[in-house]
Parts: structure tokens; sequence; C-alpha cells
């Protein structure tokens, strides 16, 4: 029987080749491809490895005649066709886990920037000045965390959250109340959430049901000051509404 042939068409570590070649799986690397360029040479191979650059789109799945699987080395899928793929037999597989804690630690880490205003002070700091009470910030303790999603990294921002002795609230249609429970966050709606939280993290996959999530409506429903953190999905958020409410001063920063 021949090998299965994996095409890893974006970069991924070396240890990806060498995990394939252990498990008696020919891959090849080529990053950088056109679309025509992929087109050509996809239908050489039984699975495909991307990151975000390769779009996986209904024309190169109908290219791909001897395709089984696609894996995206990440947590969304958005640059696969999922319907195209599933009418195809091709499985998309992703890695959910892999950078779930990289990226609560870094929706801290942006919170806590906002929240103490680094990037404005560093920059102050830099130009020789010492603004030292222009830049008094805001503690966190005390303050409400609004949960967008409460997934995998949705629910370690919350134990984050909850050890700087934050409350959180979390709007997850998908959160069980056991699993609220089990997390330590009260679940509650999104126009509760609004009201509510003093700084508000988004934590979902970009959908129809949440393209927009933070529109221009749900930022004037905001509290006036509120933190925003977005380390998810650029489309999760209305950025020409957010930039108005950052210049009106009615968001204290994002």
């Amino acid at each position: 029987m021949p090998m299965p042939r994996v095409l890893i068409a974006d970069k991924l570590s070396p240890a990806a080749v060498d995990i394939f070649k252990q498990r008696g799986v020919d891959a090849d690397v080529k990053t950088g491809l056109t679309k025509d360029e992929l087109l050509k040479i996809i239908g050489d191979y039984d699975g495909l490895a991307v990151r975000s650059a390769t779009k996986a789109d209904k024309d190169v799945l109908a290219a791909a005649k001897n395709l089984k699987v696609v894996g995206r080395a990440g947590i969304g899928v958005d640059n696969v066709d999922i319907p195209a793929a599933t009418a195809a037999g091709v499985v998309v597989m992703n890695t959910p886990f892999g950078n779930s804690i990289t990226t609560a630690e870094h929706a801290i880490a942006l919170l806590f920037a906002l929240a103490r205003q680094l990037p404005a002070a560093d920059v102050s700091t830099q130009a020789g000045k010492w603004e030292k009470n222009r830049f008094m910030g805001v503690e966190l303790f005390g303050k409400t965390l609004g949960l967008i999603g409460a997934g995998n990294i949705g629910s370690i921002v919350a134990d984050r959250a909850l050890g700087l002795k934050m409350r959180v609230v979390a709007y997850d249609p998908f959160l069980s109340p056991d699993r609220a429970v089990e997390i330590g966050v009260e679940k509650v709606e999104l126009d509760q959430l609004l009201a509510r939280a003093d700084a508000i993290t988004l934590h979902t996959p970009l959908t129809d049901k949440t393209r927009n999530i933070l529109s221009a409506e749900n930022l004037a429903r905001a509290k006036k000051g509120v933190l925003i953190v977005n380390c998810a999905r650029g489309g999760l958020v209305d950025e020409a509404a957010l930039r108005a409410g950052l210049d009106s001063g009615h968001i204290g920063g994002a």
C-alpha cells in the first residue's frame, strides 16, 4: 500500500514533519502557494495541514480528489469550507486545546494593560515624561468581568479573574447552569452582561450569530468606561463603533 501523503501548506514546527514520518506518512512542506499552485497539486494528497493563510475553499476541495482530511493547527476553522468538505466526505479537524492557556493569559495581560493604561504610560515615559497623575488607572479587584463565551478559553479566563478577586458573569447559550456553578460564574443574558460588566472579554468563534455581537447598539448599552478585550476573532466587534466609543470616552479602553 502506498504511503499516505500530506501537504503542509502553512508554516508549522519542523516537529510536525517528524511526527508524520514516525507514523508512516509522507509529508511535503510547501508554504506560500498561490491558489492556482495549490489547485494544481492538491489532487496528489490524502491530507492537508493548514494554519490561517491557506484557504481550503470549495474550489480547492473540488480539486482534491484523494483528500480525506484537513487538519487546522489552531482553534478556528473559518478558512475551511466545512459544508463543501462534508459533502466531499473530507474530515476537518482542529486543535481546540493547543493554545487555550496562552490565549487566556494574553486576555488577562491585556486587561491589566488597559486597567493600568500601560501602552500610553509607556509611550509617555519613553518620551522622557513622568506623568504619574495622568496614569492612575483602576484596580481590577472587586470589578465585574463579563465573559462573552465560556468554553475552553473563557473558562480559564474566568478562573484567573476569580483569582484576581473579580466577579465574573458569562453570556454563552451553550453554558449549562451546572457548568456555570462549576467554573464559578453567574450565567446571564447579554443585556445583563452589558449593564453590569466593568470589563468585557470575548471568547467565541465567528459565526452568523456572533458577528458584530458588540454592535454599535450593544456598545452604547455597556457601562461608561468599560474595558474591552478581544483575543478571539476581529468580526465580533463593530470596529467603527468601537473607535467612536473610545473617542467619546464611553469606552474606557480596548
